[in-house]
């Protein structure tokens, strides 16, 4: 099968920095001060009950809400002033799966194709079938599963170049046989230099030896 994502090629450094950022949703702050980084080849759980302000944070990482206090940075850089570089090496996957039902999933595989500058579209099958998707692969989305169309979405993880991933809840819906493959595909990604950083009230069934975790308490 043809690898659609280059050798990533990154010192070790820290990719991501976040300084001092407080949160503050419907008059209620969800985390103040936060620091942290996360530096090439490492992966991070982001823990907490609902409402702690999980999605909150993963949302400001990716340059998608902006913080009340503090920033982020990028490469040394604030992903604010140099957004569009940023979001070159980021992809994000939320909890919802982001795919258009009224498409099959070949259709959605070659248009995440097009869109990251690729036409060659001959290996799309066998990636779906990889997936789990045999048979399904030309039929509309909204005729899957929840665990089927996850998994539609997750094909991006196979065709992206992105340094870091920022995933919500990437294994809702996915049964164990998926849960593994997906994190054999994390094992890879931080093998080439890439970081990660997730939530999920699952549990890592995998050993990750770069794995950092960031507990957040809910705020009343």
């Amino acid at each position: 099968m043809v690898d659609y994502r280059p050798i990533l090629r990154t010192e070790n450094t820290n990719l991501l920095e976040v300084k001092s950022v407080t949160c503050v949703k419907q008059e209620r702050c969800l985390f103040e001060a936060l620091s942290f980084t996360l530096g090439s080849g490492k992966i991070m759980q982001i823990e907490g009950p609902n409402g702690a302000g999980k999605t909150s944070l993963l949302r400001i990482l990716s340059g998608f809400a902006q913080p009340e206090e503090g920033e982020v940075l990028f490469e040394q850089r604030s992903i604010n002033d140099y957004y569009d570089e940023f979001a070159a090496e980021l992809l994000f996957i939320g909890h919802k799966t982001g795919v258009n039902t009224q498409l099959t999933a070949f259709e959605n595989v070659c248009h995440w194709l097009r869109v990251h500058g690729y036409n060659d579209e001959s290996q799309v099958y066998d990636l779906l079938g990889k997936l789990g998707l045999v048979g399904l692969e030309d039929v509309p989305v909204r005729t899957l599963s929840a665990g089927q169309q996850r998994r539609v979405a997750l094909v991006r993880l196979w065709l992206n170049s992105s340094k870091l991933w920022i995933l919500d809840e990437p294994f809702t819906a996915l049964d164990k046989k998926g849960v593994a493959m997906l994190q054999c595909r994390f094992n890879e990604h931080l093998e080439q230099g890439g970081s990660i950083l997730l939530t999920t009230h699952q549990d890592l069934t995998q050993h990750f030896e770069q794995l950092q975790t960031l507990v957040l308490e809910y705020r009343h």
